[in-house]
């Protein structure tokens, strides 16, 4: 028979083995190590993230934050769904599409940064399109698969296009640009944060020499790239997640009250990035897809449901999805910081 004392040293030790056990305890009460993934090489855009790191932002929280260049916003929600990185800046459209299909699996938006999708249509200033209308009949170019590609039929619906009678050309993405300058194409769909400053780089005046249909002003209401978070991660780790959007959300203030702050933590992480062509590439990020009418209202970081339900319907629509996710699939606001605390980084 076991004796009293002795029952009492069993229980200890398996109360200190379900301790050592569970996800939700840190070693030693230590920072918990993760792993973040961005959207494409370190761009202006990811300045906000850098900083955070540089300022101690994220040690601040208890956090080890290792932050790794990605392929793209789409596959940013691949590796993290795939569990290679428990968070990671990435397409809440992608997270859309995943969750139709995998209900449950797919990762979650916490913090949404593109309060707008940027994709546009561009094409030179000197073309005779001038509006939507005049599109049919005409080639456009994207890469194969190209989400801005995809969604045309939404965005040509809503301005009384017929989608048909657009002719498409797939490129690489890197020639996109380069294509329409050489009139290979006589526009292209596009990303249009990447693009704007791929023109600059080729010598050209974005903002004189070409003319942009961006879809969110003909009737798309699709949101773009946030911060996003695997599902055992939110699960597991609650505290950690709400740790790291205060963090970045502490970054984003102040990089848009001192964007070189921002360049300046980049360059310390990347010698040979452009500065001044980065610095240029946040700012119109900021004032294209981040620092909307709809932002002014309800602050950074969160999004409307109403309008993430017309969305959702848009993206069934497009990509012929077996149904339309809601919005507290894809979106959890309940990290996010005061309302007066997200507006007020807004003045």
């Amino acid at each position: 028979m076991t004796s009293s004392i002795g029952r009492r040293h069993i229980l200890r030790g398996l109360a200190g083995a379900a301790v050592l056990a569970s996800p939700l305890v840190r070693a030693a009460d230590g920072p918990t190590p993760v792993r973040f993934v961005l959207d494409w090489k370190l761009q202006g855009v990811h300045g906000w993230f850098q900083l955070a790191l540089s300022r101690g932002y994220f040690a601040a929280e208890k956090l080890d934050v290792t932050i790794d260049q990605g392929e793209g916003s789409a596959a940013s929600v691949t590796k993290v769904m795939a569990g290679g990185y428990q968070t990671g800046f990435g397409d809440v459209n992608a997270i859309a599409q995943m969750a139709a299909t995998r209900p449950g699996e797919a990762p979650v938006m916490v913090y949404m940064l593109y309060n707008r999708a940027p994709y546009a249509l561009i094409v030179k200033a000197s073309s005779p399109v001038r509006s939507m209308r005049d599109l049919e009949g005409r080639t456009l170019g994207s890469p194969a698969g190209g989400a801005a590609a995809k969604m045309f039929p939404v965005v040509a619906a809503r301005a009384g296009i017929d989608a048909a009678k657009v002719q498409w050309m797939n490129m690489a993405p890197n020639l996109q640009e380069q294509m329409l300058l050489k009139d290979h194409v006589e526009g292209s769909a596009v990303f249009s944060v990447t693009s704007y400053m791929n023109l600059v780089a080729q010598g050209v005046d974005p903002d004189r020499d070409i003319r942009w249909f961006h879809y969110a002003d003909h009737g798309v209401d699709l949101y773009g790239n946030g911060v996003l978070v695997s599902r055992s991660f939110l699960r597991e780790r609650p505290e950690a997640v709400a740790g790291l959007v205060r963090a970045i959300h502490r970054a984003v203030r102040d990089t848009l009250a001192d964007p070189g702050a921002a360049m300046a933590a980049l360059k310390a992480r990347e010698p040979l990035l452009d500065v001044a062509l980065e610095k240029r590439r946040l700012l119109y990020a900021q004032r294209t897809v981040i620092l909307t009418p709809e932002v002014g209202v309800r602050g950074l970081g969160d999004v409307d449901d109403e309008r993430m339900g017309r969305a959702m319907a848009q993206l069934q629509q497009a990509f012929s999805l077996p149904r339309a996710p809601a919005p507290q699939e894809v979106f959890d606001r309940r990290f996010l910081p005061s309302l007066a605390e997200r507006k007020a980084a807004l003045a």
